[in-house]
C-alpha cells in the first residue's frame, strides 16, 4: 500500500475512480477516431475491430501504467489510411480532431451532470462524511479534469499525438516533407520534456492547471444556468 501510494500520481483510495475515468475517456477517444475514419471510407479500423466501445480493444497496458505513475500515457492508436479518403487532408483533420473533441464533450457533459446534481440538491456541495457523496465528488472531479487534460494534451503538435497529425494535414506539402525529416527527433524531444525531472512543471503542469481551470469555469457556468 505504502509503495503504491509513493509511485502513483493519485491517492490509492481514488485509483478506482481514476481507472473508470480512463476506461471511458480512452475508449471514447479511440472509438471516435475509428468511427469517423470508417465513415469517410477507410475500413482499416473496422477490419481490426476498432469501431467499438469495447475498452479491451483500445487499451495499451504500458500507456495506462505510465499515465498512473508519470502523468502521461496513451491508448492503442487507431490505424488510419488517409489514401482511402475522398478528401484525404480535410477528412484526415476531422478524424484526428475527433479524439480530442470527444474528450472535450465528455468533460462538458460531466460538468453539466455534476452541476445539476449539486444545484438540485441531489449531492451536497461539500463531501462531508457521507461515502456516496464523497464517491460522486471524487469521480466527477477526476472525470471532468482528466477529460479536459486529455483533450489539451492530445492537441500538442508533436508526434505521435493528434495535434501533430492535424498539423501534417494543414501545412503545405513542402513544409510537410521537412516535418517528416525531423519526426524521429520530435518524438525524442516529446519524450524528454515529459520524462526529465523538473520539466513537467513547464509541460504537463500548465496543462493540468488549464484543465482544472476549465473544470471550475464550466461547473460555475452550469450551476448558474441551472439556477436561472
Amino acid at each position: 500500500m505504502d509503495f503504491l501510494d509513493q509511485i502513483l500520481r493519485v491517492p490509492l483510495s481514488q485509483l478506482p475512480f481514476y481507472l473508470i475515468t480512463l476506461v471511458i475517456a480512452f475508449t471514447v477517444h479511440e472509438f471516435s477516431h475509428a468511427y469517423f475514419a470508417n465513415k469517410f471510407g477507410d475500413p482499416t479500423a473496422k477490419l481490426l475491430g476498432r469501431v467499438t466501445l469495447n475498452p479491451t480493444v483500445h487499451f495499451d497496458l504500458l500507456g495506462i501504467i505510465l499515465l498512473l505513475i508519470a502523468g502521461f500515457g496513451w491508448a492503442r492508436p487507431v490505424p488510419v489510411n488517409r489514401d482511402n479518403f475522398s478528401k484525404p487532408r480535410l477528412m484526415g483533420v476531422i478524424v484526428s480532431v475527433a479524439g480530442p473533441l470527444s474528450n472535450l464533450l465528455l468533460a462538458i457533459a460531466g460538468a453539466a451532470i455534476f452541476a445539476a446534481l449539486l444545484q438540485f440538491g441531489v449531492v451536497s456541495p461539500y463531501m462531508g462524511e457521507d461515502k456516496l457523496s464523497q464517491a460522486i465528488h471524487i469521480f466527477f472531479s477526476l472525470f471532468i479534469v482528466m477529460n479536459f487534460f486529455l483533450c489539451l494534451f492530445n492537441l500538442i503538435p508533436l508526434p505521435p499525438l493528434d495535434g501533430y497529425r492535424i498539423l501534417e494535414d494543414v501545412v503545405p506539402r513542402r513544409v510537410l516533407g521537412k516535418l517528416q525529416q525531423f519526426e524521429q527527433w520530435s518524438i525524442l524531444i516529446f519524450l524528454v520534456i515529459l520524462i526529465v525531472p523538473g520539466l513537467q512543471a513547464y509541460t504537463i503542469g500548465p496543462l493540468y492547471g488549464a484543465a482544472h481551470s476549465l473544470s471550475q469555469h464550466f461547473l460555475v457556468f452550469f450551476r448558474v444556468l441551472f439556477g436561472a
